[in-house]
This record gives C-alpha cells, structure tokens and sequence, in this order.
C-alpha cells in the first residue's frame, strides 16, 4: 500500500488524461489515454501498482514549484555533491496555443533532468503495470529506447540511458554534471493505434518547451481575475482546465479513484466521471477564473447528452463518462490494498442510476450564467431545456437521494426541494430565449409550491434553522445555497439562523464544516470537506459578513497544497489531506467564494 501523503502530489494534466508526481520524483498515478481508462502507474492505490521514479541516489532535499502559469512541473534536488532540476509534463499537441490546450495532445509523459551544479548520481526506476497493475508487461530494449508491451496498451520509452532489464521493471544509474541534460519520454499507444513513437533528446527537450508555451497562452488569454487572493484563484482555474476533457468539454470531479474520505476507511469512490450536479457551481468557477468559451463548451456537453435522456421520457441522469457515456457500472479491485489500506478500491460508479432532482435545477441554473449561448442552440436543446424546468414542477414532491448521493432509503432532502425551485425560477427568466412563454404560468404555480413547501417544511423549530431534509433536525452545509441561489435573501432571519447553527454545530474545533453528522447508512467517519467551508464564506460574503467570510475563507484556503492544489476533505483531528486529488469541487469553492467576498467587499467601499 502508499504511505505518502496526498498533499505530497503534484499534479500533471495535458486535459485528456492526468499523472500524480510524488514529491520525491516518483509518478505513482498515470492513466491513458483518459482520465477514466486503467492506470499505468497506480502505486498510490498498491506498491505493486507500477511507478516511475526519478531521484538522486543520495541524501537529498527537495523544493518544487510549477513553471510561471502552467502544470510544468519543476522539482529541484539539492545534494552534498551538486543540484539537480527535474521537470515533468505531460505533452500538449504541438503547436496549439490559447483555446486550443489539450487539442492534439499525444499521450506522453515528458521527464527531462538537468544537473545545474557540481554532478549528482540519479536513480531512475520504471516498473509499469497496466489495467490497474494486473498486468506484467514485456521489456525489450530497441533502437531509441525502451518497447514495453502489456494487453491492448503498448508504452514506448524514448531514452539515450542503457537500461537494466529485470523481468517487467527497468533501472539505471546515471551521473550528472553541471550543464548536463538528459531527457526522457513515456508515449502511450493502444492497439492498432500507429506505430511506436521515439523522440530525440532535442525533441524531447523541444515538445517541453512548447507544452510550457501552451499552457502559459492559455492562462495569459483566460485569467484576468484580480481581486483578493489572486494566486490561489489563478491555481484554481488552471486546476479546472487541467481536469477538463477536451475532445468534450467535460470536467472531471477529480483526477483518481478511491483515495479515501478516512485513512483505512470504506468510503472510496471513482470521482473521474462528469457530475451534472456540479454544473452551475463549475460555470460560475470558469467565469471567474478562466474564460467563458470554456465555460460554454462544458455546458454545450451537458446538454448534449442529458438532452437524449428526456426526449426518450426517462429521468435526468446525474452523472455521465467524459466521452457522455451512460452506463458507469461500479466494481471492486480486489487485488489493490488501497492508499493506506483504504479499501475497496473501486472503479466506476454505482451512483450514476440514483435518482436527484437537483440535477434540474443545476442544468437550468448554468443556461442562465450563460445566456448568450442560448440564442444559438439548436431548437432541440432549447425544448429539453424548457422539459427540463417541467420535469422539475412535476416531481418536485418526490424523494430522492440528495445531493450527497445517501445510498440508503430516498428521503425529501432540503437541497432537492431547492433545486427544483431554482429550476423553474430560471426557466421564467429565460422563457423567452427558450421560446416557451406558453409554459411560464405553470412554472410560476410550481414556483411559489415549492417556495410555499420549504418555509413550512425545511425550517425545524428545534434546530433554529433550515436542516437536512424535511422532518429532520439535522444540520447540513448543503442549507448555506438558500441564499447562494438566491432563494432567501442573504440577510433573511431564517438564513442567517440557519449560518450560525452551522457555524456553532457543523465544524471541526478548527471551523472546518462538515457535510453532515446524520447517519447516512454507509460505515465509517469522515473528514471536514472544504467545499463546504468554501459555501459558508461565500454566505457570510452574502449576507455582508465580510470579516467573518475572510476568516473561514482562510481557514479553508490554508489546507492548499504548496503548489495551490486542494482535496476533497481534512482529516479529523489532524491536518492532512483525504479524499480524491486534486478535487474541482474544492477549487470551484474557492474561487466562487473569493469572487463573492471581492464583491462584497467593493459594495462596501462603494457605500461607505
């Protein structure tokens, strides 16, 4: 099993797939040629797994940052006897700039060193194991370096290092001196699918550059926030598009599976699938810290396949496969132990055929961030758009399973209630550009239904506040978007009860808040999730708490990463991080809680 820490991870992304980079050099978690296919290297889930290690041989310590703007990654060993300086990408399509990141990208894993001062002895270790480390692939070395062939997926390793070969593992010793460089290239190629590729050490060195100058175009032409913790939102935004599908436009909700929500607990799942339940949150994340073409493109995706499930009369699915797979069947990995004995392992995900009514409510939410695309979809995308807010008014009063996907006994849950009113709210605002003004008198009645239902049934007497589902006097983060969706004004005595019952009842002693303490039938604890401590500073920007918001909104941002990269929860009573890495939904927070707070903050200025 992995003992490293995630935080330790560095992430690698050329937006079809992504490499964890350990901060001792070694990639312990790579898959090609999709964020979803079997990994390569896997050790972070099991030692046997497969990796690729990089390293001096000796004592050593180690800084790390990423390129200027971009996810080139730069390690930097310094040892007794010199320096040594390790950089780490994956390539992006030659040539493309700007928009254009993650067109042409070629499946490949760049690793150049290069000795900066006095010389350093290198170890470099390749043990790779497709299909989750079930294969023992076959090494031969050939002209231009390494062949490696396992299954359906064939590796080739572009190298000027003679290697040792000892059954499926390749290892070398090399020593540097100043001025030196020695390139490597890990290229992926599935079956049938060309020849095997070897670059040169020039082009090795060359496609480095060039992924260097994709990615920093990219940001140049997209970040343009400034405001209040700029560094961090810049990260953030950077992190989004480096867990978007770009044949697609999909958006991963983070890069791996099963990196637990406890150390050595059973709540592992496979986050590397597209959430509709993210959707709203995501746009409003991309406004700010990206660009909208990339905003309107993930949504262009979410329509497009969410759209086939409506006109075929069923209900809207909640999450799809980045290429707008359906079917995501969950299965159990056996052979794998787990990061720290964190098992199942699991692949797939058994909560694509739940059913949540907030996924209405998200997809009419992000057309109405978005409204200069609506004029040009096509009139099929409009009408299920408009089905949409009308499935939302007619099964409002249903239950389901939350937004938290409880895998117990459907129940009315807050959250779902006010998602469906946020559906037809915006289905009225953008009933025009839908072409349905015959439709609005019906969601208008189901508007206020709904309104009417969770004044009388979502606030509890006893907890002073607005609770988890209906009847219940549980507290959960997901109250706090009663006033983030502009259901309640921010300032609403109902709300503001509902942000102090959090505050005092749903945090860790640091101030970190809990997705909820209910029972939710699954065994095991888990940690404080960030996202929902991003939720409460951006309420509290909202309701013109701006003080309190800076102090949650730090509290959370503190547990980024070195390099600006955040998980999905903080473990209970200590400090580390848990849960799948880098995590979009804890970025989205962050960057939708420093525009709110920015926000607040300049209508303050403004009024005084």
């Amino acid at each position: 099993m992995s003992n490293e820490p995630i935080a330790d991870y560095a992430l690698l992304s050329d937006c079809r797939s992504a490499a964890l980079v350990s901060a001792a050099g070694s990639v312990d978690w790579l898959c090609f040629p999709r964020f979803d296919s079997p990994s390569v290297f896997g050790r972070i889930l099991g030692h046997d797994a497969g990796f690729w290690s990089v390293r001096p041989a000796g004592d050593y310590r180690a800084t790390r940052r990423y390129v200027g703007p971009t996810l080139v990654l730069e390690t930097t060993y310094t040892t007794p006897e010199g320096s040594l300086s390790v950089t780490d990408a994956l390539a992006t399509g030659d040539g493309r700039r700007g928009h254009d990141l993650g067109a042409d990208s070629p499946g490949t894993l760049l690793r150049q060193l290069s000795c900066t001062r006095g010389s350093v002895e290198v170890d470099i270790v390749l043990s790779a194991r497709p299909d989750y480390g079930l294969s023992r692939p076959r090494l031969h070395a050939v002209d231009g370096g390494l062949m490696i062939g396992a299954g359906t997926v064939t590796l080739s390793l572009s190298t000027a290092v003679a290697f040792r070969l000892s059954q499926d593992t390749a290892q070398a010793r090399v020593t540097l001196r100043a001025g030196d460089f020695l390139g490597f290239a890990l290229h992926a190629r599935t079956r049938g699918d060309g020849d095997p590729v070897f670059w040169s050490q020039a082009e090795i060195a060359r496609r480095l550059e060039d992924t260097k100058e994709c990615w920093a175009s990219w940001s140049g032409l997209h970040q343009n926030y400034r405001g209040p913790w700029q560094e961090l939102v810049d990260a953030s935004g950077r992190v989004l598009q480096a867990l978007s599908y770009y044949p697609t436009g999909a958006i991963v909700a983070a890069a791996t599976t099963s990196l637990p929500e406890v150390a050595g607990g059973t709540r592992n799942w496979d986050y590397r699938y597209t959430w509709i339940r993210d959707a709203s949150m995501t746009l409003q994340a991309l406004w700010v810290a990206a660009c909208p073409d990339e905003a309107g493109k993930f949504f262009q995706f979410l329509a497009t396949v969410a759209a086939r499930q409506l006109a075929d009369g069923e209900e809207l699915q909640i999450m799809f496969g980045i290429g707008g797979e359906r079917e995501l069947p969950e299965r159990e990995l056996d052979h794998l132990p787990g990061w720290r004995a964190s098992a199942p392992v699991r692949v797939g995900n058994g909560a694509w055929n739940q059913r949540q009514l907030d996924v209405y409510g998200e997809l009419l939410d992000a057309a109405a961030r978005l409204p200069e695309y609506l004029a040009d979809l096509a009139p099929e995308t409009r009408r299920f758009l408009a089905d949409a807010a009308d499935a939302a008014a007619s099964r409002w009063r249903s239950a389901d399973h939350g937004i938290w996907e409880v895998r117990g006994e459907p129940r009315h849950y807050l959250h779902s209630k006010l998602m469906c009113w946020v559906a037809v709210d915006r289905a009225v605002g953008l009933a025009g550009l839908l072409q349905a003004a015959d439709r609005v008198p019906r969601w208008e009645a189901a508007r206020a239904e709904i309104a009417a239902s969770i004044r009388a049934e979502g606030w509890n007497e006893t907890a002073n506040a607005y609770t988890q589902a209906y009847g219940s006097e549980d507290l959960d983060a997901s109250a706090l978007l009663l006033s983030i969706a502009g259901f309640l004004p921010a300032d609403d005595p109902g709300v503001l009860a509902t942000l102090e019952a959090i505050e005092d009842r749903l945090t860790d002693p640091r101030g970190l808040v809990y997705r909820y303490l209910a029972d939710d039938g699954i065994p095991g604890e888990e940690g404080t999730f960030l996202l929902c401590t991003f939720w409460l500073a951006h309420a509290l920007a909202l309701a013109g708490r701006t003080e309190r918001a800076r102090a949650v909104f730090e509290r959370a941002a503190g547990f980024a990463t070195d390099l600006g990269l955040m998980a999905e929860e903080v473990a209970p009573g200590g400090g580390e991080l848990l849960g799948n890495f880098p995590q979009a939904f804890s970025h989205i927070g962050l960057v939708n809680a420093a525009w709110a707070i920015s926000e607040a903050e300049r209508r303050g200025r403004e009024g005084a």
